[in-house]
């Protein structure tokens, strides 16, 4: 056992501050209000708080084409009206729409991720947080799903210049279709994605059937999950898949990505997972003692995704949590009764025994196939920068945030409506 967990806390407030426009379920503002919560607990005492530099598009196109790359640094909303075309190629548009400093945003969640990652590498930390990443739907040539650059890739990217196997688990309501499809062909990264499938929900990927190709066959797990699934059976079905991969991959290093609209209550969600039931998946893989780099995700009920990554960032540390929220910018937001943890849902669970008993048993069957920890040969490891042109007044990565810059935020008064006056609260489903 390690005698004290190191661990590193990205964020930057700008990146809480950009607006995917009214009637958009994604509010990056859910950021700020983690990270306040987070500060009003005073967790950010017990880890090492970085603001993450801004990748570099030479360091985005290391897995994104270089074309779509310079397309999304350029594109903005007053001049979107003239690239109908690429627009369409690059899929920009409803679901993932052109706003004021997208690429800035793209950056700085980028950027979040690879510094973790490189913090781990470089055994800086133990564990390493980006609640500002997880976008896991972003394609080599296309935005998806909300998500414009795969930051979790990125990451992985970076993880597999020092570590020969990388795995790689999701607990997002949705299929972690993007991470999954760039390492689809190699038995040097394992995705794990827990996630809702069928009735055509977004993104219709994701079957139990879907396990890797060529080198990469049974590499790629996933675990399809009907409407309704309660934390009892969420947990047990992951504790159990978990355990065995963990056992016959032997990875080096985890990520793992807490898409906090699995959650009851999610707007765009259909689950009936408490916080402390999705906490609860991180605890467990905590428990394995590997390097671990953590992100965000989807999440869609703003103030439940602040409670939920506040839980988690605090059972990181091993720190409990008072049920009673403290008094801090965002406290309107979690009235009436100012408490950290939201229960089960009471959707009707459509998982029944046999249903999971046959999914685990296929999981199962599938990881027997896989060589015990598969070699790798092992080549000369990139350098970590990839950086044309060093810019003097950029940020260190690696130089602490005084209080001013921790408390950074922007409070937008078009995100916080009362009453019937809430479009959290009352709009369809994206």
């Amino acid at each position: 056992m390690r005698f004290k967990d190191r661990i590193s806390y990205f964020y930057d407030g700008d990146v809480g501050s950009v607006y995917f426009g009214p009637n958009h379920p994604m509010k990056p503002h859910r950021l700020c209000m983690t990270h306040h919560l987070v500060l009003s607990y005073e967790l950010h005492k017990k880890m090492e708080i970085y603001r993450p530099h801004k990748a570099y598009p030479v360091e985005l196109a290391q897995f994104h084409s270089a074309d779509y790359v310079e397309f999304l640094h350029r594109i903005n909303p007053d001049t979107q009206h003239l690239f109908s075309n690429e627009l369409a190629k690059y899929n920009l548009g409803e679901d993932c729409p052109v706003f004021e400093n997208l690429f800035e945003f793209c950056q700085i969640y980028a950027g979040g991720t690879i510094d973790a990652a490189r913090r781990l590498n470089h055994q800086l930390c133990d564990i390493a947080i980006n609640w500002a990443g997880g976008l896991h739907h972003a394609k080599k040539c296309e935005a998806s799903g909300f998500c414009y650059i795969n930051d979790l890739v990125l990451g992985i990217l970076e993880l597999l210049k020092y570590h020969s196997r990388v795995l790689y688990i999701d607990i997002d309501v949705h299929h972690g279709d993007g991470v999954e499809e760039a390492f689809y062909f190699t038995d040097r990264v394992m995705t794990v994605s827990f996630h809702k499938f069928g009735d055509l929900f977004f993104p219709g990927t994701g079957d139990v059937k879907e396990i890797g190709e060529r080198e990469g066959k049974f590499y790629a797990i996933n675990v399809p999950l009907k409407d309704g699934i309660d934390d009892g059976s969420f947990t047990r079905l992951f504790r159990t898949i978990i355990s065995k991969v963990v056992e016959m991959y032997r990875p080096g290093v985890i990520v793992l990505q807490c898409g906090a609209d699995s959650l009851a209550g999610d707007r765009l969600g259909c689950f009936n997972l408490s916080i402390d039931g999705h906490a609860e998946c991180v605890r467990f893989v905590k428990k394995f003692n590997l390097p671990l780099l953590v992100t965000g995700g989807g999440g869609y009920t703003k103030e439940n995704v602040a409670r939920c990554w506040t839980v988690e960032t605090g059972v990181l540390l091993d720190t409990e949590l008072p049920n009673e929220i403290p008094d801090n910018e965002y406290i309107k937001y979690f009235s009436p009764d100012h408490l950290l943890r939201i229960p089960s849902g009471h959707m009707e669970n459509l998982n029944t025994k046999s249903y999971l008993s046959t999914i685990k048993t296929q999981v199962l069957e599938n990881l027997r196939f896989i060589q015990h920890a598969p070699g790798v040969q092992m080549q000369e490891v990139p350098p970590d920068f990839y950086i044309p042109d060093f810019d003097e007044d950029e940020q260190n990565p690696d130089e602490r945030m005084d209080r001013h810059t921790q408390d950074k935020q922007i409070q937008r008064d078009d995100e916080y409506y009362e009453g019937d006056n809430d479009n959290d609260h009352d709009m369809d489903d994206a």
